[in-house]
């Protein structure tokens, strides 16, 4: 049906209500706890949904659905790993950030080894927010770009014209109620920006429904048929390097998940921020782990779009549909059948999953400037006033630079003749950093004996081993082949690294003390 002028009318509407609607949210702010924490008082429900929709970006709604039209369920096996992964950190992690009133992952840190261990951590944090939220900034304009070429919006402009246009628009939009509201805003504003995204894709699967050109039962025969409805791979007949190069064999997929959620949530700043927030162990848990539940529901939702997707095409290979990646597929339905106006909301809801993500980077880039790097050097004597006007500043720091980044990794995508798949880029990113994030983590809360010599070793040991064992966009320059392993496994890697190292440097250390001293 096209894209017409109502759909850019409630694109602009939506876009003016979630500024006004996000600054009036938060109420006022009188010092840092109710800027970055929310005075400790959010409600656990709304923290649930602020952390589901903080994982989701543009790229779920578009690429998840893709996932099972070219494949099956097999992804979900993640999701799985995903939900134990944040059970542990739920018991395990959350009592020393709850309990001990941090204001920061990273004071855990300090606590155990040190301030310049908190600030290694914290510095690591901001390095891999910047490259992976520059990365998924620029994603974000990957399917605004496809539905505007399919709808003929903006004919005359290049893809490179339209990413910038979007990437610009999320970002002052974002920035402008994160710089006033705090994470009040960002959490009342994901709450309703994750109603818009999944109310956008239920329509949209609605509609689907009531258009197949086959009857449901023929759909579901045709799936059936091309086995679309195996959540499980356990591996049967495949070699150990086939095994653990293949991220949807089940263990992988549970082993590696659990690992990767447990850095994610337990070790990142982005999400352990909004867990302080509630001020109470029990509530935080409840939030945490039932946010890994409707993350999992929300992915097999995605999931299931796919798979009719499949049946409403009947089957039809990319090259039949004339689309060059599958990644197409949800956005052509969109733009050849959605009614007029409902097109625009799909493409709000796409906005709704990047701004999300975008404000809860900029808000926890900013306390984490704010308390890990800035307060410690500078703000001896700062009082409320003067804390909140450093951190607001902070934060418009970060949303010029943030911007940057994605303009920068729009120029590099764009640019070159091969160009990288961009998820594939994003996740790479965060596999360099949440192995070490981890292993720093767990060696403070298992291991008595290392020091901090030892922490700071074992912790850029495993940053550099990553390089040269993990296939990414540095191993061109490095000697040697990598490890050919899945990545959710990388995480479990970079960890192992660092406790080894460590703990190895310890006793190297107590060694030569004996015999220096002898």
């Amino acid at each position: 049906m096209g894209f017409t002028l109502l759909d850019g009318i409630v694109i602009i509407l939506y876009l003016v209500a979630v500024a006004v609607f996000g600054i009036w949210s938060a109420g006022s702010q009188e010092s840092t706890t109710d800027y970055f924490l929310g005075g400790r008082d959010m409600p656990w429900w709304a923290i649930l949904f602020s952390v589901v929709a903080t994982e989701t970006s543009t790229l779920t709604f578009i690429s998840i659905p893709a996932v099972a039209y070219g494949g099956n369920l097999t992804f979900l096996q993640l999701t799985f790993g995903y939900i134990i992964g944040r059970i542990i950190v739920a018991v395990w992690f959350l009592p020393a950030y709850v309990e001990g009133e941090l204001t920061t992952a990273y004071q855990f840190l300090e606590k155990r080894f040190g301030t310049k261990m908190r600030k290694a951590a914290s510095s690591t944090f901001i390095i891999t927010r910047l490259l992976a939220d520059g990365v998924r900034l620029f994603a974000t304009a990957i399917p605004l770009a496809i539905i505007f070429r399919f709808a003929g919006v903006f004919a005359e402009w290049g893809d490179g014209a339209i990413y910038l246009l979007a990437i610009s628009v999320i970002s002052v939009i974002t920035l402008f109620y994160t710089f006033f509201g705090g994470i009040k805003a960002v959490i009342w504003m994901d709450v309703v920006q994750m109603v818009v995204y999944m109310g956008g894709a239920l329509f949209a699967l609605g509609l689907m429904l009531g258009k197949m050109p086959i009857s449901l039962g023929e759909s579901i025969a045709l799936i059936s048929d091309a086995g679309k409805f195996q959540v499980f791979n356990w591996g049967g007949g495949m070699s150990f390097n086939e095994f653990i190069a293949d991220p949807y064999v089940f263990w992988v997929s549970i082993i590696g998940g659990a690992i990767f959620s447990i850095a994610s949530h337990g070790t990142d700043q982005l999400i352990v921020q909004r867990l302080l927030s509630i001020g109470n162990l029990k509530s935080s848990r409840k939030a945490l782990i039932w946010s890994g539940i409707v993350a999992s529901l929300q992915f097999g939702l995605f999931l299931f779009i796919g798979l009719m997707l499949y049946g409403f095409y009947e089957g039809a290979s990319i090259a039949d549909l004339g689309l060059r990646t599958t990644d197409e597929i949800f956005a052509m339905f969109i733009v050849d059948h959605m009614p007029v106006g409902v097109a625009g909301l799909i493409v709000a809801s796409l906005f709704a999953a990047a701004m999300s993500s975008l404000s809860s980077s900029l808000n926890a880039l900013a306390s984490s400037t704010t308390y890990d790097i800035l307060k410690p050097l500078f703000g001896s004597s700062w009082d409320d006033a003067k804390e909140l006007w450093v951190s607001r500043m902070v934060t418009i720091g970060w949303g010029f630079i943030l911007t940057g980044s994605a303009f920068l990794f729009t120029w590099l995508q764009l640019s070159g003749d091969e160009q990288p798949a961009i998820v594939e880029l994003g996740l790479g990113i965060a596999s360099y950093t949440y192995g070490g994030l981890l292993g720093i983590f767990l060696l403070g809360k298992l291991f008595d004996h290392p020091d901090r010599t030892d922490a700071m070793i074992g912790f850029f040991s495993g940053l550099i081993a990553l390089l040269f064992m993990v296939e990414g966009a540095l191993q061109e320059f490095l000697p040697g082949e990598p490890l050919t392993i899945a990545w959710p496994l990388y995480t479990f890697v970079g960890a192992v690294v660092v406790i080894a190292v460590a703990n190895g440097s310890f006793y190297i250390r107590k060694l030569l003390h004996a015999k220096n001293s002898a």
